[in-house]
């Protein structure tokens, strides 16, 4: 095989056209043809990463085995690709600025005066080519973030244009664009992409493939014109319609031909077709299910779409897995209390109470897992909803009245949930939570030990507070059990309660590990759990 190639995704004419979909579709087709791929996201912003950003300015933040907070797409590209992804496939203008200051202050330029061209175009060209380094990889999927124009994302496209002068063929770049449809004129416009290329060719890089995201179909002679105004070949001019799920994407792109487009221009075979029987088989049980679930997702960014995204998109998995549509019906923390928590999830067959950070809405997930805990309704917490659910048990079952999480009230009088030992001494905020992948041992006759079926498990974390061990023995006697530990660090990473059908709390994030190929074990069973229980 040959060396690496590089495939470089960028946006015009607007922001949220499906980036993060094309890129994760285009791996998703080159590995069903057999090859090596990983994808990795340059964002423009400023910010180290996107660990310490709210939600509601970045949706959400994603984690990789190795511990980097990074930007939601690598959820996205992990799910459809499975392959893991890692520290090196997100990286920050931050990062690239922070990188290149560092090495001036330690002389390693040896007097230059630092610049955009070539310093900071160098250290991001180092960082494109660090995954290439490994030599494991056939393609290395590049996306670049924002808007082509964009004054954030030009040393981005400087690089890429570099990288397209130095590499010949071994390089391509995708252009995704928009034609809109004016309902008035009853026409499709090309005109926006036209702009955007040019925007891009001003830039010194000719796009070599231009995909469409449209609403309605394109015609032979719109392609034409767009291949004739753009450069490029009309087989290169890909439609992209609006599809009923991100999931169907793969699909319509191998219909375009978008790989074999990609392995043409990079002087690659394309004699294999790519093999989407599996896919297409999750897709045919994705839109034929057997019947509904109703499952509440209690959280305080609920209104916000991509703030759960990981946690929607493994239900996805799960449901599909049990044959079962999950509808995810969201409610916010802030507005749940004893007095309406009746009313509002009573007619839900699974309740899951979302990880988050911050005192607001607190009280409202404590009332849910109540509710859910009283009425034998399965019951999932995820990082702060396992926490709040130790904080509900020993204010309601223990007695012990005013327990709390040190996080939100210092001078409890039962801090149940405490800051983990190692936390104590971190000033900072980005980078320093526990971070990544870590073991944990289950109990062999746990209930959740049957849906790993082994002994040592490793889960992805994200957490700064943990269970307080010096109230283990107390609850373990009342019936909330440690059923999964981290037996380095002392560390209660899964309860499970007695005389329930099904209630668990886990301190990690499985959500970050479940993908099409590989539905995560816990929401599998928690979704079949919620199907029972509608049943009854």
């Amino acid at each position: 095989m040959s060396k690496t190639k590089f495939i470089f995704v960028t946006g015009g004419v607007t922001s949220s056209l499906g980036k993060g979909i094309i890129s994760s579709s285009i791996a998703k087709l080159l590995v069903a043809r057999g090859f090596s791929v990983t994808i990795q996201k340059l964002d423009p912003y400023i910010n180290i990463d996107p660990g310490t950003l709210n939600p509601y300015e970045h949706g959400e933040c994603f984690v990789t085995e190795d511990g980097a907070e990074t930007d939601l797409d690598l959820g996205h590209y992990e799910r459809f690709s499975n392959v893991p992804t890692s520290q090196a496939n997100n990286v920050t203008t931050g990062v690239i600025y922070q990188s290149v200051i560092t090495k001036e202050r330690q002389g390693e330029y040896l007097g230059e005066t630092v610049q955009v061209i070539p310093h900071i175009t160098d250290e991001i060209k180092y960082r494109i080519k660090l995954l290439a380094n490994r030599g494991e990889y056939d393609f290395i999927i590049t996306e670049i973030g924002g808007t082509v124009g964009d004054i954030e994302s030009l040393p981005f496209i400087e690089a890429v244009r570099q990288m397209r002068w130095e590499l010949g063929s071994d390089c391509v770049v995708v252009h995704l664009t928009l034609i809109p449809y004016l309902a008035a004129a009853g026409e499709l416009k090309t005109k926006p992409t036209q702009h955007s290329v040019k925007t891009l060719l001003e830039s010194g890089v000719q796009p070599d493939i231009i995909v469409c995201r449209t609403e309605k179909h394109l015609s032979e002679g719109i392609r034409n014109k767009i291949a004739l105004f753009c450069n490029v070949s009309p087989s290169s001019v890909i439609e992209s319609i609006d599809a009923e799920s991100i999931y169907d994407v793969p699909i319509l792109m191998r219909e375009e031909n978008l790989d074999l487009e990609i392995l043409k221009k990079t002087n690659m075979p394309y004699d294999q077709d790519p093999d989407l029987t599996d896919w297409e088989q999750f897709l045919y049980a994705l839109k034929h299910p057997s019947c509904e679930v109703n499952i509440g997702l209690v959280g305080k960014y609920v209104e916000l779409k991509d703030a759960y995204k990981s946690i929607n998109e493994s239900f996805i998995h799960a449901g599909t897995s049990n044959g079962v549509k999950v509808r995810v019906q969201t409610f916010h923390s802030e507005f749940l209390d004893d007095s309406n928590v009746a009313e509002k999830l009573g007619k839900l067959d699974g309740i899951l109470v979302a990880p988050g950070f911050g005192e607001r809405g607190i009280e409202g997930k404590i009332a849910a897992i109540k509710f859910a805990r009283e009425n034998k309704i399965p019951f999932f917490g995820i990082c702060l909803g396992m926490q709040c659910a130790v904080i509900e048990f020993g204010r309601n079952v223990l007695g012990l009245k005013g327990a709390h999480s040190t996080e939100f009230n210092k001078a409890t009088p039962y801090p149940v949930i405490d800051m983990m030992e190692m936390q104590k001494k971190i000033s900072g905020l980005g980078g320093t939570m526990r971070l990544g992948s870590y073991p944990c041992k289950l109990v062999r006759d746990s209930k959740v030990f049957p849906f790993y079926n082994q002994e040592n498990i490793n889960e992805r974390h994200r957490h700064r507070f943990e269970f307080n061990n010096d109230y283990l023995e107390t609850y373990t006697n009342a019936g909330m059990k440690p059923v999964g530990v981290n037996q380095k660090d002392n560390l209660v990473e899964i309860i499970e309660l007695e005389n329930h059908p099904w209630f668990v709390g886990v301190q990690f994030h499985p959500e970050y590990k479940s993908t099409v190929a590989r539905p995560h074990p816990l929401f599998v069973n928690f979704v079949k759990a919620a199907k029972d229980y509608a049943d009854k």
